[in-house]
């Protein structure tokens, strides 16, 4: 890839690369290489080893930790950037300061990523949005729990309320000892929110669509979450790239997370800071029975009644 862009790309065009990895095939060879070429790389990581070992095992059964974390120390001896992506499961929710100080303290990790795992237990074969709407459970019902035995999500998906004390948790941790140390995204884009600029998050922007999906053999999908028939924009070998992602289906796609807001969410007082959060999540029915709520909505929204006192202290900071 690297030496195909030293090729093709114009003089005036700067190429920049992410990479998001496991980590377990990393070695000396591969990170001299990435800190030569300047990559970014995500390293997935979801705790010390009773946590990140819980699910992230290899195919025998034994867990990964050991791999990965040798990987962080090598990221580390040759000096690559790297951010850490934390999948928030059922499990490891209840230890968010444990997962924070470990990649803190433990990892080195100076840009941490806390993605929560929302999975309907139909997710295989039905795409997000094309859920039968009598399926849809209502907030706060038992269905909507990943602990039920009928809930609508698998088992191993955090619960609302969980994510909420989770982000509350470690954003405490960092408001008090890590501010201008430790970059977590979610944080960083509140400050931005609350100032009035806009979110650089997809997840909390009002409209979408800018997150495309290229498969290896040119199809090209909506949504990195959307990669079903359904959002098939079409193939790269038979159209060009930006009438696809510039097509109106493309465009409807973006706006759609706005207009398929419920009202409860159109009166919520921290619409401004969530804009509703993935359109992947939103499979709940509200109490009057309106689709598109939010399964996540519970803890985001505690989440940012906690952090606004907070959130606005930075910015008076910033700002005076």
């Amino acid at each position: 890839m690297v030496t195909l862009q030293k090729k093709y790309a114009p003089p005036y065009v700067s190429c920049e690369n992410d990479l998001q990895t496991n980590g377990t095939f990393l070695d000396d060879e591969w990170c001299a290489f990435l800190r030569e070429h300047n990559f970014l790389v995500g390293l997935s990581i979801d705790g010390p080893p009773y946590l990140h070992d819980h699910y992230r095992k290899f195919k025998n059964g034994t867990g990964s930790f050991a791999q990965v974390f040798r990987a962080a120390k090598l990221l580390n001896k040759h000096n690559v950037r790297f951010a850490t992506l934390t999948v928030v499961n059922d499990f490891n929710a209840q230890y968010p300061v444990e997962v924070y100080r470990f990649l803190r303290d433990e990892v080195n990790s100076k840009q941490m990523q806390f993605i929560p795992i929302v999975e309907p237990k139909t997710f295989h074969a039905t795409a997000p949005q094309r859920w039968n709407l009598h399926e849809m459970p209502v907030e706060d019902s038992p269905q909507a729990s990943p602990h039920h035995p009928e809930s609508f999500v698998k088992k191993w998906c955090v619960s609302p309320e969980n994510y909420g004390n989770f982000l509350i948790s470690i954003f405490d941790e960092w408001y008090n000892h890590d501010i201008g140390l430790i970059n977590v995204p979610f944080f960083e884009s509140a400050i931005a929110q609350w100032i009035g600029m806009p979110s650089p998050l997809c997840i909390f922007s009002p409209i979408c669509g800018k997150g495309l999906a290229l498969e290896h053999d040119g199809t090209l999908y909506a949504c990195d979450h959307y990669v079903y028939p359904e959002y098939k924009l079409g193939n790269i070998n038979e159209t060009k790239l930006n009438s696809m992602a510039l097509s109106k289906k493309q465009e409807m796609f973006g706006y759609g997370k706005d207009i398929s807001l419920p009202e409860k969410c159109r009166k919520c007082k921290y619409l401004f800071a969530c804009s509703g959060e993935c359109p992947k999540n939103r499979f709940l029915r509200t109490a009057n029975g309106e689709p598109g709520l939010n399964y996540l909505c519970k803890g985001l929204f505690n989440y940012f009644s906690h952090i606004d006192p907070y959130i606005k202290n930075i910015v008076n900071a910033l700002t005076t």
